[in-house]
């Protein structure tokens, strides 16, 4: 496993493009904008998407599953979301394949298949799920619905990137129906607080809470809240989105019910997601120039054993002592792996676990066995240490935690050097284009003035925080009055 990384200093893009490939995380597919996740990045997923699930369990969550096709007229009737997801979509029009005769061994559409109706592949699900939900949904009595699904989505992406932006993507979407607009906006707001506990305490990024401009919210939403993260490059990344639907789908497709009182009204909804785009967030935000940096919580081997032997019967010796530390390890719920292939020498070795962020790392050796004493590497600091065979468990259990807590703290530490403060239009550009990272700033609250910076920058307003203070001001573009500031940022 060549590591041979571009430097990120040199060119950040390629560094994490050559990463992603090299480390066994995914690879481009056949099919153009697709890739394929490999077992090792599927790995990773899976444990995110295992805490997840047992976020979303705990607060009265349930799994289901909806079609991946959605009729046309369906994907229409809540105009604002067909509006604000037409140009990503793939559409199915015809059902069957025939031989060509005039060349031979070749397929084309057999035209007398069309579809009496097209399917668009979903880019989201409101549409499919809120037509459902009109059946299941007559009285207060069938409120509230509380359901998540695990799926793939289909946006046709013209300029792809790893993760970061496929034209199939892995996610979750919640889907929820409510008595009333409180309660809606309660979950709305419960939910974006999962996002941002689970980013911050598994995935180790520092993330600021808020609220998007209506330029910048979901097609169909009344309200969106997120969670933004800064990478290393200084560009921001969207980790996850909730939003408030208001009534807009259940106007959209009729579902209404009766309140205790007896009156008809209409659904209040909410829907809420994360992707496999958060693969990209964790690459980027802890990785170096020799590979992977994976915080303990979210590593599918915690801790790797690499013997140094020479012959069987030193292997053999050992073998015997590490089974009794792979058991010891298991038994406090670490994940260890022991590599004792002998078709790779242990140099080789310990660079594919560098290249893989693997936290820890112990050699043991026929010396060691002697001394009774094992050498622990770390992988954030790429420091080692002698340690006592005796004391091997409560040295890795204290290191995977302050593992963890270290790399969420390098993340916020950084996050808060690049939160800049500016006053002045001539002080954005300058920030945006020298330091990077989030700009502070006043903005005038107009749709126009957002546009004319974006325009200007390609900086774009990521949030306005939830935990801003209230202060007066000017708009660093137009000099119209503000009340607070929000954060912009060139992001992913």
């Amino acid at each position: 496993m060549s590591k041979n990384l571009t430097k990120r200093s040199e060119d950040y893009s390629k560094w994490y493009n050559e990463l992603v490939v090299k480390a066994d995380l995914a690879e481009n597919s056949a099919v153009r904008g697709c890739m394929v996740i490999k077992p090792y990045g599927y790995a990773i997923w899976e444990k995110m998407q295992a805490e997840l699930d047992k976020k979303f369990k705990e607060t009265g969550h349930q799994n289901a599953y909806f079609p991946l096709f959605v009729p046309k007229s369906l994907f229409e009737a809540e105009e604002k979301n067909a509006e604000g997801f037409a140009k990503e979509c793939a559409v199915v029009t015809h059902y069957r394949l025939q031989n060509d005769p005039d060349r031979e061994g070749k397929l084309r559409v057999d035209p007398e298949a069309k579809l009496e109706e097209e399917l668009v592949v979903r880019p989201t699900s409101e549409a499919i799920i809120w037509n459902t939900y009109k059946g299941w949904i007559q009285s207060y009595r069938d409120l509230p619905i509380l359901v998540n699904q695990w799926a793939n989505v289909v946006r046709w992406e013209m300029r792809t990137r790893l993760f970061l932006r496929t034209a199939e993507f892995l996610w979750q979407e919640g889907h929820t129906a409510h008595e009333t607009r409180e309660e809606a906006i309660a979950e709305t707001a419960q939910m974006n607080n999962i996002y941002a506990d689970f980013v911050e305490k598994f995935m180790a990024i520092p993330v600021v809470r808020g609220r998007k401009t209506e330029s910048e919210r979901f097609a169909g939403a009344e309200d969106t809240y997120c969670i933004e993260a800064l990478m290393q490059d200084g560009k921001a990344l969207q980790a996850g989105t909730s939003h408030f639907l208001g009534q807009n789908f259940a106007k959209a497709f009729d579902v209404k019910f009766t309140s205790k009182e007896g009156k008809q009204d209409y659904v209040w909804a909410t829907s809420w997601g994360v992707s496999t785009r958060l693969m990209g967030a964790l690459i980027m935000t802890h990785s170096d120039d020799q590979g992977l940096v994976l915080p303990p919580n979210l590593a599918p081997t915690q801790v790797v054993i690499v013997p140094i032997y020479k012959g069987e019967e030193q292997l053999n010796q050992i073998s015997e002592v590490v089974d009794t530390i792979v058991k010891e390890l298991r038994s406090k719920g670490i994940s260890v792996k022991f590599d004792k292939r002998d078709t790779h020498r242990p140099g080789a070795k310990f660079a594919q676990y560098e290249l893989q962020g693997v936290p820890l790392r112990i050699a043991i050796g026929p010396k060691d066995l002697e001394k009774g004493t094992v050498e622990l590497a770390r992988r954030d600091t790429l420091t080692k240490q002698i340690v006592e065979r005796g004391a091997i468990v409560d040295t890795v259990a204290n290191l995977l935690e302050e593992i963890q807590e270290s790399l969420y703290t390098k993340a916020l530490n950084y996050r808060n050097e690049h939160i800049t403060p500016v006053d002045t239009f001539d002080e954005f550009k300058e920030v945006l284009e020298e330091k990077g990272g989030f700009i502070s700033a006043h903005w005038d609250g107009t749709a126009e003035t957002e546009q004319k910076i974006k325009d200007l920058t390609k900086a774009t307003i990521r949030c306005i925080p939830f935990d801003g203070i209230e202060e007066e001001g000017v708009c660093v573009l137009t000099g119209q009055p503000s009340s607070r500031r929000v954060l912009f940022a060139k992001a992913y």
